[in-house]
């Protein structure tokens, strides 16, 4: 795996592109990956209507659809119900996480082959700086062509990619290159670029900015080109700056690498509502599972467990304990959790999810006093060997005893 960047807002954003700016930054977006990913082994379904998220009649809603089914209005975050309306031949896929994120990890693994700044933003999207790799892959526009052949070759899965002196560019430009197209904007060409596009292609301009802008007859960002900055500013405040630059294509953040993770969490979302201790606890012990081996893979140890229960009205409570002393292992992790599930449940009232949650970070061994050193020892040996046959064959296939095998839709 590479190591992961992030991105972070400089204090000093320019109002214009740098005049030496190069097209380096480059955005890389899975097409359709979820159902991308279940079409891999029902190949069958290929060119069909097809929906991942749940069943049509199920509460919940879409994750993914295959563009045959986005035809007929269907898009990620539509309720189950009304897709199975609006498309009632499509045919509906349960979610299977787990199998999304073993995919996402080799597409992360191709990722780093081309640069050593890389930022997984979701799943299915990230961002490179090619900037300094061209004695290695050639031209940033050459290494990108040969960076998105290369993982549909390796994996099967089709993906887009765009190419800009911005992160903002980069973005739209691989919207714009869907499905499985690459779009170069060369420096100097992001406002012309951007020009016909409606105002809401914009990241970061939701239903209430557009609204405004509607308002003041804006309606494609070539309109909002030709508004000054002192009338945005007027307007909408600090906004209007932003407003401003992003019409142009400029945006105000920079890769850094030293950033760390500040909490990991798995949640499960169950079918139906349920109060099956049996299923309860090996769901948590499975969720703990799942975010020690997250903890260990980041070289990282914490020191604070979190229990989220929902119930069946919704209602929400989360229980926090902070261990004596950091650590990684999933058996300290989940005694604290069976001890907060303990006191957060009465063991009647119906629950729709559990989750766990890792925070308070540190970097190194510092568990001296949960275990005496041998026991601690045999844990830890334990845990290596188990995250290299996870690696190997899947976490699903790996489990501690007391976690059942669950349908995987942690968030």
């Amino acid at each position: 795996m590479p190591k992961l960047a992030q991105y972070r807002a400089k204090h000093d954003a320019p109002l214009a592109i740098a005049a030496d700016a190069s097209a380096s930054i480059l955005h890389v977006d899975m097409d359709a990956f979820f159902v991308s990913v279940e079409l891999l082994a029902r190949p069958e379904l290929r060119g069909k209507a097809v929906i991942v998220g749940g069943q049509r009649d199920q509460r919940g809603v879409v994750t993914s659809a295959s563009y045959e089914a986005r035809k007929f209005g269907v898009h990620s975050a539509m309720a189950l119900r009304t897709a199975a309306q609006l498309c009632p031949h499509a045919i509906f896929l349960d979610r299977h996480h787990e199998l999304y994120g073993q995919w996402s990890n080799r597409v992360a693994a191709i990722l780093g082959k081309y640069s050593p700044i890389v930022e997984m933003v979701s799943i299915d999207e990230a961002y490179l700086d090619l900037a300094g790799t061209e004695r290695l892959h050639g031209p940033p526009l050459a290494a990108a062509h040969k960076l998105l052949q290369q993982i549909t070759a390796t994996t099967g899965l089709p993906c887009s990619g765009g190419l800009g002196a911005t992160r903002l560019v980069a973005k739209i430009a691989s919207e714009q290159a869907k499905p499985r197209g690459l779009a170069w904007i060369p420096p100097g060409s992001e406002a012309a670029f951007l020009a016909p596009l409606a105002v809401r292609r914009i990241p970061g301009i939701g239903r209430v900015t557009d609204g405004a802008l509607r308002g003041l007859g804006i309606e494609t960002i070539a309109q909002l080109q030709n508004v000054s900055l002192e009338r945005l500013e007027e307007t909408f405040g600090q906004w209007g700056t932003a407003l401003f630059r992003k019409a142009r294509g400029i945006d105000s953040y920079e890769f850094f690498v030293d950033a760390e993770p500040k909490s990991l969490s798995h949640n499960q979302t169950f079918g139906e509502d349920t109060r099956d201790r049996e299923l309860l606890e090996s769901t948590l012990s499975y969720l703990c599972q799942k975010a020690a081996k997250r903890l260990r893979d980041a070289a990282l140890h914490a020191r604070t467990v979190t229990l989220t229960v929902r119930f069946a009205d919704f209602t929400t409570i989360t229980r926090s304990h902070t261990l004596a002393e950091p650590s990684d292992l999933d058996t300290v992790f989940l005694k604290a959790v069976r001890e907060l599930f303990q006191h957060a449940w009465n063991g009647q009232a119906l629950l729709r999810l559990v989750g766990v949650a890792l925070t308070s970070f540190s970097a190194g061994s510092a568990q001296f006093d949960l275990l005496d050193p041998e026991r601690r020892e045999k844990l830890e040996r334990l845990a290596r060997a188990t995250d290299r046959l996870r690696d190997r064959f899947g976490f699903s296939k790996v489990q501690f005893g007391g976690s059942l095998p669950i349908r995987d839709d942690s968030e």
